[in-house]
């Protein structure tokens, strides 16, 4: 029996209605899993690419409808087209994207974002928040809570005992301490706790070169410590491609790369090809015992 994934279309006034029709119709979905899709009801209206109070609270509605069937067993995994933050934030809600919804829906389990692709593996530590706090954020517990989140995840993507690499957060990984503290006080601590309880990791690695070692083989995957720093990469090599996954959830969520693109919603030339990609391992994910 095929697993049965929900296809949620996101903000409306986006790509999202788009992407999620052609990703439910393409020959490679249909093989592997049974595509359902989740949008407003029939007859709501959005114009698209405007901006407006009402999509983002249309794209609430239809996550929250995902997520209970995902938690009843009416679908087995959901795929997620892109939301769009300012969108949420004039609909009066308080979540900054799908990750902070999803938890908060499903009880509030500790949860990190990963990026999967064929070439690298990406975990960010700290997500949607200014550069300038993310020194602040990125607390022991948190690297903890993290390293753990990313080892219990590796296995369901075929990695029985992971490789993890540890990026850096200031040039150098610091250079023990003359450019940055956080490396030494924080990271480096987190990974030697999490080598005594087993777990395969190592660094902190300067995140000008911890990345190419991955992608060579020399890694499973790297835990990045604030967004860009773990985007940047992962885009650059697999921009259309990579997956977003939430690990830590209760339920197998992933989506796909990119934003909303209100500036060609409703032209009919949206890439469907990170939501089919988000699909397809969606369903894979659905098939792990």
């Amino acid at each position: 029996m095929k697993p049965r994934i929900a296809l949620t279309v996101g903000d409306p006034a986006g790509i999202g209605p788009e992407i999620a029709g052609k990703a439910a119709q393409d020959p490679r979905v249909l093989q592997v899993c049974e595509p359902r899709i989740y949008a407003p009801p029939q007859g709501s209206e959005y114009t698209p690419g405007v901006l407006s109070a009402d999509a983002g609270r249309a794209a609430y509605d239809i996550i929250c409808r995902a997520v209970r069937d995902a938690q009843s067993g009416v679908v087995d995994a959901i795929v997620t087209a892109p939301v769009n933050k300012l969108a949420f934030a004039r609909a009066g809600l308080p979540w900054k994207g799908h990750t902070d919804l999803l938890a908060h829906l499903t009880g509030g389990p500790p949860v990190a974002m990963m990026f999967w692709s064929e070439k690298l593996i990406v975990v960010l530590a700290t997500v949607h928040i200014a550069l300038a706090d993310v020194p602040r954020a990125l607390t022991r517990h948190l690297v903890d809570e993290v390293i753990g989140l990313t080892a219990a995840s590796l296995p369901d993507f075929g990695f029985a005992a992971p490789r993890i690499a540890v990026a850096g957060l200031n040039p150098h990984a610091g250079e023990e301490g003359l450019m940055g503290q956080e490396d030494e006080q924080v990271l480096r601590p987190a990974i030697e706790a999490a080598r005594k309880r087993g777990i395969g990791i190592d660094g902190p690695f300067p995140a000008d070169t911890v990345f190419v070692r991955a992608v060579r083989g020399e890694f499973d995957a790297v835990i990045a410590g604030y967004h860009d720093q773990g985007l940047i990469p992962i885009k650059l090599l697999a921009f259309g491609s990579a997956v977003n996954v939430t690990i830590g959830l209760p339920i197998i969520r992933t989506s796909v790369d990119h934003g909303t693109a209100f500036d060609i919603a409703g032209q009919g030339i949206a890439d469907p090809s990170s939501m089919v990609s988000a699909t397809l391992l969606a369903a894979r994910l659905a098939a792990v015992p």
